[in-house]
């Protein structure tokens, strides 16, 4: 049984027709539609969500050219990542959640060096960005 990562539908429409994948930190899920019963801190890598050629142009709009966060519009069911093992139920143990700080913290790193380059595309500015946002309660003071 696969239980990896597909590509998804488009999280804003649902257009099985995607033209943009944008990865961000598993600290996201909660600030998307219908999230609730997600528990994010299960979330192993990555969180995919993918767009299709209409969405992604109001997408990057909206990031780029009026600061807006899309992510609650985006409904996590579309959303594609991977989820730990969970045999808790059957073995009677409480496993310790996954780090998500190192996988935060090389997201972040990428995220500062697009910002700061000058030929970055807008797919990767607007994943920079949705990154910046997601982990900003988590940048020091």
């Amino acid at each position: 049984m696969f239980t990896g990562k597909t590509e998804q539908p488009c999280c804003l429409c649902d257009d099985p027709e995607t033209a943009t994948r944008i990865d961000l930190p598993p600290r996201a899920v909660p600030a998307m539609k219908h999230a609730d019963a997600i528990a994010w801190q299960d979330i192993v890598g990555e969180v995919s969500i993918h767009f299709c050629a209409n969405d992604w142009e109001l997408v990057r709009d909206l990031v780029l050219d009026m600061g807006m966060n899309p992510l609650g519009r985006c409904n996590v069911a579309r959303a594609s990542f991977d989820l730990r093992e969970d045999f808790e139920a059957m073995l009677s143990q409480t496993r310790d959640e996954p780090d998500h700080g190192p996988v935060e913290q090389r997201m972040l790193e990428e995220s500062e060096a697009v910002l700061e380059a000058e030929e970055a595309t807008d797919r990767a500015r607007v994943e920079a960005l949705l990154v910046r946002w997601t982990l900003s309660d988590r940048l020091p003071s």
